[in-house]
């Protein structure tokens, strides 16, 4: 899923979609620009009364506006389109970017836009079942040339999907959640990656040794599974811009330590050192919110690349 080693993606955050589609449209070619591996988008409809751009229909358009970097869902839902019809839209973007797709999904979980949105929300066990089976079905779909699936929640016979992604035998499939007895058994079991949105250092090393159990208990090398951390990176050049920056954006309930522990938080220095804590406990792909890329331009975006990726350039 990686050219080998540590690699640093972008993903599109909840600010920036409050301002347009030629923000997001900069934003993406700048970070290719400057050798960001990914850019990533989230599927919500709603979400904090902030305006927000559908996921496939931005990552179709970024797709013609970029040329190398990745194109990824962090993650899709698994209840918002029904898996034959995703597996479609899958090949077709990963056709029309040149095999630049990451699929990410989940089992969804804001049961207010379930609600809004007039889609039925089964309770969590369920929802865990249907991406399971949702990604054998889709699995079919991109690999066999007439796909036949009947099960429990979804079916499809004699099913034609052309053209195949260019990716083989199909994109990589990435499992976004924190649930360990069900969904990490399903990472186990179906994705080609994991990712941890805000864990701490020592809540990720957590999730990765139970991944890591779920996968010698079904016989699976745990090494094939591609594991990553997801989460908000506050950067400035000093403490005084830092300590600013955390004012500006921390909620007041919470305290300083609560706010800084799951996120990557300092001057590069500082964040060298916390990326650090993360890959030594197993992460090899960083998915990077600069939650202040809306208010301070691509200041944050530049220095991370500039000062904090290139210290791990020998492995990336």
């Amino acid at each position: 899923m990686s050219e080998g080693g540590i690699s640093f993606g972008v993903k599109i955050g909840r600010r920036i979609l409050d301002a347009s589609y030629e923000a997001i449209k900069k934003i993406a070619i700048e970070s290719e620009r400057l050798g960001y591996r990914s850019i990533w988008h989230f599927d919500h409809f709603i979400m904090g009364g902030y305006p927000q751009f559908e996921c496939w229909t931005v990552l179709s358009a970024l797709a013609s506006e970029t040329k190398r970097i990745r194109l990824g869902t962090m993650v899709l839902s698994i209840s918002y389109r029904y898996p034959s019809v995703l597996a479609k839209m899958a090949a077709t973007l990963d056709v029309i970017s040149g095999g630049r797709l990451d699929l990410g999904l989940g089992a969804g979980w804001d049961e207010s836009e379930y609600q809004a949105y007039g889609i039925a929300c089964p309770r969590p066990a369920v929802r865990i079942r249907q991406l399971k089976e949702g990604i054998q079905l889709m699995k079919k779909m991109w690999t066999e040339d007439r796909a036949t699936f009947k099960g429990r929640y979804y079916a499809v016979e004699d099913a034609i999907n052309l053209p195949k992604p260019v990716q083989k035998p199909h994109p990589p499939i990435w499992i976004g959640g924190r649930g360990e007895k069900r969904l990490l058994r399903v990472v186990a079991e179906e994705a080609d990656g994991y990712n941890l949105a805000f864990g701490s250092p020592e809540e990720t090393q957590h999730k990765f040794d139970v991944l890591t159990r779920h996968c010698v208990e079904i016989g699976r090398d745990p090494s094939e599974i591609e594991r990553s951390w997801q989460g908000h990176c506050i950067i400035a050049e000093s403490d005084r811009e830092v300590r600013e920056k955390i004012l500006a954006l921390k909620p007041k309930n919470l305290s300083m330590e609560d706010f800084i522990g799951p996120r990557i938080v300092g001057t590069p220095e500082q964040c060298v050192e916390k990326i650090r804590r993360y890959v030594e406990v197993g992460a090899t792909t960083f998915i990077i919110i600069f939650p202040d890329l809306y208010t301070a331009g691509f200041d944050p975006l530049r220095l991370f690349s500039q000062q904090v990726a290139t210290s791990f350039e020998e492995r990336r």
